[in-house]
């Protein structure tokens, strides 16, 4: 790749030290245009809310199968039929298999095991496990999940056991889900290793000549490091594929909008244009609440001649569930309208459960499709439903009980020539109740009636499929101008790629107090449930395009504190853990952050809305949050911010300016209600806090960490709101002062948090920006941040926490806070108020 180079590398050398930066410089720029290609690190398909949101992780649509955004398949197989050819465009058919030895998920199963080292060759064939013990797996520390508990450090685990037949095996798999460190020996050879842990099961290859016919035995040291344990574990024979291979379209290009992901192939003879619609229109709550998205299929001729086509949509009835080995039904129906195919679990356990890495085992997911297109539908397992599509063998049962089964749609466009013909199917998912609210629970929006059902949402969508769409693609070209005009292309398409990924990581319902509540979960950091300093970053998003919804993020923590269920003089940090919103679950507070936070954002919604209603209404709470923020919010003692993985601070100068922005907040809004003298006290508290911070926070060419160490350095995002609602609180010689410290700070992915390591926030660094004194140096900031979208080995929804040189996610992905990259358009939008 880089051979191009390497004369100009040589000539370059002898200019020394400036040659060799160009080179730098040339490759960098050959590098990142080789990446442009890529237009998102993952690509999002159906985006609802937590529970229903499918993407496709790799650039070729037909590359990998789609997945949930916790990384399991939630498949979603597309074919097309031309002329009896058939060519895949849509997922990637799921690996089949056969169990050879099964996990708990299978049928319950006997390990020996010892928590105390064993002598040397324990992993051998010959060892002797009289004095271990023997307990059922699954093995762990949660007595909820696990047969036998293991709460020590080190475990080992030996399971024996018979193959009659090696040479019906066609390809072996371990098939292991662990939580820590592991080392895996078959019959006494070390067969994996791997220092980490796994949050479900992986199928990992194995050679099948260490197994041999007749006893066999699996041995494991499992490790604890950190956090939980667990052990799960079998074999698996991954089975050879039916029929003749089927042909791949070729992927043209794909587009990503607002609302939509629009792909082009060509088939053949015969050109398809696939766009998959989530109509997250933030103007229309009814069509935002709707859990229903549209994949569009529009076909036409490319060779001037006629030919048959029919297109093929297989979905699979793990969207609908926890685990794979979940049994569920699945059925058949038809209403005036619409050909229907709808499953779920067996077992429904509604809101019986609230964790991060989770999908919903509750509720029903649907396929629908215009009856006057007459489509077939078809139930099948999951491995028969590309056969029955190729052969024409579809099934006629209208009920079918089962594991991993297919709901398939078959599209017949008959004979296409060189006009388009179009045609849509509905993806749509019930979750009957969504959230846990303070023990009751709440259906989702579309129905807080209970008198909705989903094939009226349903016939609903289909009614105004053409009149939606019209709506997403205007919307969709207004988005991306005023991104583009506020910020350039490279902003322009982060906006973009953040637009959907944040509203679908919250779940919109009714409070029991009539209120709206549009509550995130903190996707893949914890699952917590309307935490605050996950809506903070959100929030810029949402005061542009409804600041009702923000209302709705900041409404369920105002009546947790005024209901007395929270007792404490500040905000609290969430709700609970998705989706059982009953009261704080993570372990500790975070004082001026969440405060602050609630502060600031109940100015910025009363600033957006012209209308002081809102602050009127929490005007006892939000006085009671003022006042700790002026007792203890200056010089913070050691606490958390909203950046808790970088660990507990004291004296952080970033909280700081949060706290005195957060009084500033309070003085706006006690104007705003009419309360002259109280803002008049607190305007000249805070005014009196910004000196002292300068000199405090005085490092020379920039500003501290920490008030107590001079050589640090942070990012100070929080100073952002200081420009957008206008507070006048800091002389620009701050915003200077610290924009130019930052760009002698840039790694190739951005500007790292702070001084401490070199990871960084994507979030953090578009706030950081928008205080920038020039649209030079604003994009300056924005370009790696852009460059990582597009390059990041991490192939997961846009990912908001990485190494700032290596690009590599340290943890989290499909966060709300991506709303965050508004905030540049919102400054601007609140300069022409």
């Amino acid at each position: 790749m880089i051979k191009p180079f390497q004369k100009s590398i040589y000539a370059m050398n002898k200019l020394g030290k400036m040659g060799l930066c160009i080179v730098v410089a040339c490759v960098s720029a050959f590098l990142d245009g080789q990446a442009q290609e890529r237009k998102a690190p993952a690509y999002p398909l159906i985006t609802h809310n937590p529970n229903f949101s499918i993407w496709s992780m790799t650039d070729q649509l037909h590359a990998s199968t789609t997945k949930h955004w916790t990384d399991a398949d939630h498949s979603l197989l597309g074919l097309i039929d031309v002329d009896g050819n058939t060519y895949r465009f849509l997922g990637k058919e799921e690996p089949s298999y056969a169990v050879i030895l099964p996990t708990s998920e299978d049928k319950s199963y006997t390990v020996q095991y010892t928590e105390s080292k064993p002598q040397g060759g324990w992993e051998s064939s010959a060892y002797n496990t009289n004095t271990w013990k023997s307990g059922l797996a699954p093995i762990g520390d949660d007595a909820q999940q696990v047969k036998t508990l293991w709460k020590s450090d080190d475990i080992w685990v030996r399971r024996e056991f018979s193959v009659a037949d090696l040479k019906g095996i066609n390809e072996l798999f371990l098939k292991l889900n662990h939580d820590d460190n592991i080392e895996v020996f078959l019959n006494g050879k070390k067969v994996y290793e791997k220092v980490g842990w796994t949050n479900s099961f992986q199928y990992l290859p194995i050679d099948k000549a260490n197994l041999k016919t007749g006893q066999n035995h699996i041995a494991i040291h499992l490790k604890n490091t950190a956090g939980g344990r667990y052990l799960d574990f079998g074999l698996v024979d991954r089975l050879k594929e039916r029929g003749p291979r089927i042909q791949e379209a070729v992927q043209k290009d794909v587009e990503i909008t607002a609302t939509r992901t629009v792909y082009n192939f060509q088939a053949g003879n015969v050109d398809l244009k696939l766009t998959f619609t989530s109509p997250l229109l933030m103007d229309d709550l009814n069509v935002l609440a709707r859990p229903v998205s549209y994949i569009t299929y529009n076909v036409k001729a490319n060779d001037g001649k006629q030919h048959a086509v029919k297109v093929f949509l297989s979905a699979s009835s793990n969207i609908a569930v926890y685990k794979p080995s979940q049994e569920v039904t699945a059925e058949k129906y038809e209403t005036e309208k619409l050909s229907v195919l709808k499953t779920g679990t067996v077992e429904q356990p509604i809101l019986q459960k609230g964790a991060d890495d989770m999908r919903i085992d509750w509720g029903y997911f649907y396929v629908a499709s215009p009856k006057r297109d007459k489509t077939q539908q078809f139930i099948s397992p999951r491995a028969g439903a590309v056969d029955a599509f190729r052969k024409g063998t579809t099934t006629a049962a209208k009920t079918v009980k089962g594991t991993s089964l297919a709901l398939n749609t078959v599209i017949p466009f008959g004979t296409v020539g060189a006009k388009a013909e179009e045609r849509f199917v509905e993806v749509g998912y019930d979750e009957i109740y969504a959230i846990q609210y303070f023990n009751n629970n709440l259906r989702p929006w579309w129905n807080n009636s209970g008198k909705e059902t989903m094939e009226n949402q349903l016939s609903l969508a289909a009614d105004e499929y053409r009149n939606v769409l019209d709506k997403c693609v205007a919307f969709d070209k207004a988005v991306y101008a005023d991104a583009l005009k506020s910020g350039g292309k490279e902003y322009a398409h982060l906006s973009i790629l953040a637009y959907r990924q944040s509203i679908a990581a919250h779940t919109l319902v009714k409070s029991p107090q009539n209120e709206l509540l549009w509550l995130s979960k903190e996707n893949n950091s914890g699952g917590f449930i309307n935490t605050v300093d996950v809506t903070y970053p959100s929030a810029p998003l949402y005061l542009i395009y409804n600041p009702e919804l923000l209302k709705g993020m900041l409404s369920g923590i105002f009546y947790f504190s005024e209901s007395g269920k929270y007792p404490y003089p500040w905000a609290a940090h969430d709700l609970g853990t998705y989706p059982l919103a009953n009261g704080q679950t993570y372990g500790e507070p975070m004082p001026v952050e969440e405060s602050g936070n609630m502060i600031i954002l109940t100015a910025a919604i009363v600033k957006v809305q012209g209308n002081a209603d809102y602050a009127r209404k929490h005007w006892k709470t939000l006085t009671t949050w003022v006042d700790y923020l002026v007792k203890d919010g200056f010089d913070p003692k050691t606490q958390l911010c909203t950046d808790d993985f970088a660990g507990h601070l004291a004296r952080n100068t970033n909280l700081s300016v949060k706290a005195i922005v957060g009084i500033a907040c309070y003085v706006q809004l006690a104007e705003a209600i009419g309360e002259t003298a109280i803002a008049k006290k607190y305007r000249a508290i805070a005014e009196e806090m910004v000196p002292r911070w300068m000199e405090m926070a005085d490092a020379g060419d920039h500003y501290a960490l920490t008030f107590d160490d001079k050589n640090t350095w942070s990012q100070k995002y929080n100073l952002i709101w200081d420009k957008v609602l206008g507070l006048n609180l800091f002389p620009q010689k701050v915003y200077d002062t610290e924009i130019k410290y930052y760009l002698t700070k840039q790694n190739r992915f951005g500007i790292p948090l702070d001084s401490r390591k070199a990871y960084t926030k994507n979030d953090w660094i578009l706030w950081t920006a928008s205080f920038a004194p020039s649209r030079e140096a604003f994009e300056a900031l924005v370009k790696p941040v852009y460059n990582h979208a597009i390059q990041t080995e991490s192939r997961v929804p846009l990912n908001d926490f990485y190494d700032s040189n290596t690009g590599i996610r340290e943890n989290f992905k499909a966060r709300s806070v991506v709303g965050g990259f508004y905030m540049k358009l919102l400054a601007d939008k609140m300069k022409q108020k």
